[in-house]
């Protein structure tokens, strides 16, 4: 069992940057692959970005790529997504998740652990 408790949401202006922090209890998280997934009212979950254990194979959603960066330190348990130049579009609850699979899958189904969410919110 993992328990991961995101923060660092908050309202910030369009063009701004945001850090997303996960923090992760429980088994060994360093085995799991990290996923960053967001939910925008009345849309469904989507992804955002994920990260293998070791840190050495990202993925990231197109809508993201080059904004955001996804990255964790395994000796903290804590995970990250640096959000950079953020856009109104970008509003959402963003929830981290753990794959003990350990891949880099943009599906909701591959992730067996959910943290409860952080709202961020980006003015125009």
């Amino acid at each position: 069992q993992v328990q991961l408790v995101e923060s660092g949401g908050g309202l910030v202006q369009a063009g701004g940057s945001l850090r997303l922090s996960c923090a992760a209890s429980g088994r060994t998280f360093g085995y799991y692959s990290l996923g960053w997934f967001r939910q925008a009212p009345g849309k469904e979950r989507e992804f955002v970005a994920a990260i293998t254990w070791s840190g050495s194979i990202t993925n990231y959603a197109t809508s993201v790529k080059g904004r955001f960066t996804i990255s964790r330190d395994n000796a903290h348990d804590t995970g990250y997504l640096q959000m950079n130049s953020l856009k109104p579009v970008d509003t959402a609850v963003y929830y981290c998740a753990a794959d003990r699979s350990g891949t880099t899958s943009s599906s909701r189904l591959a992730y067996d652990y959910w943290g409860q969410g952080t709202q961020v919110t980006v003015s125009s």
